[in-house]
Formats: structure tokens, C-alpha cells, sequence
């Protein structure tokens, strides 16, 4: 059992935690097809049979969990290994993989990735949006390095530390009933249609379950994939909608909506900079860690929070 490639096994491992070689090959950007060859050049080498492949996805055969286990624990050893190989090359180049939210990407991120660039020129940086659950799934999968969520999805397994807060507002289209106010509680939007963002949205699952602790019925007209989307739904007059500060008050003046303050205690959050073991990551990478939260780096704290 010979020529075991390292990155037959990586993709192996992403199919059986995601149990979808669809979705693997959406995770690593590479074709279903491409994938579903190297697995079965994988099985033809071992001499077994790795997968079941079912109507609704795949799953490891006994053969294929004993090679899960073992080849998790091999990636890992080589990550550790590039992570200490890293220390002693010539100037910091490479690449780091990042998974934001749509809230990081666009309040936060381009401003602060510039700066990070602006000290490490050679290293190259992958960015992803993505909801908040995926990234967190992707860093503890090892998809990605780093990942920045939102602290609405509760305990993880990574370590992280605070990157950023944010309040949450409500924009209105101008002249709509709401748009004098200086203030509004969530109850009160009950009886308007709100744009929201799509499923699996951490903000929109903040909005939901808010509503819900509080009995508020929110009618959802349309859910779009940005804020870009969100505000121009607002100007068009088809529903009010909840945005984070950065993504409305840069905008105010120039668009056709209001900005009215929500009265909520949740409406202001963190935003979670989350990793999976901080001495295992490359250099570059813990230098982009410190450079995106420097008030917890300063403290040397890093935390894990509780299961």
C-alpha cells in the first residue's frame, strides 16, 4: 500500500466529514469529478472499498473509518510540522485561509487585511465569506486557519478571542411611518415586511429568535446573499430590514433610506476570531491573529470557551 498522496487524503477527510463529495469539492474549489477520480484512485490503491456511495450522499465503509482516523491524525502532524518548518524560513511568505461573515467582510475586514499586507507583502491571503456556522465547521475541519463569526452561535471547540463589536440597526425606506422615530423596539416593526438575509445567516438567525423569545411575528418578503442587496430591497420600498452600523451609516445621504437606532439590549454583539490550536498555525498566520486582535494579543489571552 504505497503512494499515499497527502492531498488525496485531505480531500478523502473533507468528503467523509461532510459526507458529500459535492460539498467537498465546493469546500476546496475543485470539481465534484476531480474529486470522485482521486477517490477512487485512493480505493485502488488500498485495495478496498472506502466510501458507500448512497442516494443522499456517501459514508465511510469499516475500511474507510479506520483510514479517517489515521489520516486526520497525518494531516494534522504535517500542518504542526510547515507551522515549526516556518520559523526558521527566510522572511514571511506563504498563505492564510480565512472564513468571514458577511459582517466582518464588510465593516472591518478590507481595512485591516490592508494593513496586515502592508507588513507581510509576500504572504498571500485566501479569503471566504460564508455564514457563521460553516466557518466555524471549516476551522475545525482545517479548511480554514483562522475564521471570524458571530458570537450568536454559542460555545465552539477553538480557541478565539474578541475582533470586533458591532450594533445592529434598523433602515427603513424614506417616508416610511418609522423613519422620524429616533428609536424603535423590535415589537414595533411587527406590522411591516422585513429583507433579510438568506438561511443559515447568523444575524438573521439572531433576528428570528429574538422575535420568537418575544412573540414578535416578522414577515420575511424577500432574503437576499448581501447587505448590498438588503439596502436596495429597503430603497425600493419592499420592507424594512436589520443591518449592522457599518453597513448603513457609511451609506446614509447617499441612498434612499433612514436610519433608526433598535432598542434592544442584543442589538449589540462580538464578532469571534476563532482558530483551532494557535501554536500549530504558521507563522504568518498567528502574525495575522495578532494584527486582527491586538488588544487580546497585547494581554496574551487566548480563550477556550466551555462545551
Amino acid at each position: 500500500m504505497t503512494h499515499l498522496d497527502l492531498v488525496s487524503l485531505r480531500l478523502f477527510v473533507s468528503v467523509v466529514e461532510q459526507r458529500s463529495i459535492a460539498q467537498a469539492s465546493r469546500t476546496h474549489n475543485i470539481a465534484a469529478s476531480a474529486v470522485s477520480k482521486r477517490l477512487s484512485d485512493l480505493e485502488a490503491r488500498v485495495g478496498v472499498t472506502l466510501l458507500y456511495r448512497l442516494k443522499e450522499g456517501v459514508e465511510p465503509t469499516p475500511a474507510g473509518q479506520a483510514l479517517y482516523r489515521h489520516a486526520k491524525r497525518m494531516t494534522r502532524i504535517v500542518e504542526d510540522l510547515e507551522a515549526e518548518l516556518s520559523e526558521y524560513s527566510q522572511g514571511a511568505r506563504g498563505h492564510v485561509r480565512l472564513w468571514a461573515n458577511t459582517s466582518a467582510v464588510t465593516q472591518f475586514l478590507p481595512e485591516d487585511l490592508a494593513a496586515y499586507v502592508a507588513h507581510f507583502p509576500e504572504v498571500r491571503i485566501e479569503l471566504r465569506e460564508d455564514t457563521s456556522n460553516r466557518i466555524v465547521d471549516a476551522v475545525r475541519d482545517g479548511f480554514a486557519d483562522m475564521g471570524v463569526f458571530s458570537d450568536h452561535i454559542g460555545p465552539t471547540d477553538l480557541e478565539t478571542r474578541i475582533y470586533r463589536r458591532d450594533t445592529l440597526m434598523l433602515i427603513v425606506p424614506s417616508g416610511h411611518p418609522l423613519a422620524g422615530r429616533e428609536r424603535v423596539r423590535l415589537a414595533e416593526t411587527a406590522a411591516f415586511d422585513h429583507v433579510g438575509l438568506q438561511e443559515g445567516s447568523s444575524l438573521q438567525a439572531r433576528l428570528l429568535e429574538e422575535a420568537g423569545r418575544d412573540g414578535t411575528p416578522i414577515r420575511m418578503r424577500v432574503q437576499v446573499f448581501g447587505f448590498d442587496g438588503i439596502r436596495r430591497m429597503v430603497e425600493a420600498g419592499l420592507g424594512i430590514a436589520v443591518l449592522p452600523q457599518g453597513a448603513v451609516l457609511p451609506y446614509l445621504g447617499k441612498n434612499e433610506f433612514c436610519a433608526v437606532e433598535l432598542d434592544e439590549s442584543w442589538a449589540v454583539r462580538s464578532l469571534l476570531l476563532g482558530f483551532r490550536e494557535y501554536r500549530s498555525l504558521p507563522i504568518v498566520a498567528r502574525a495575522l491573529i495578532e494584527c486582527l486582535a491586538p488588544d487580546e494579543a497585547e494581554q496574551g489571552q487566548a480563550t477556550r470557551p466551555s462545551l
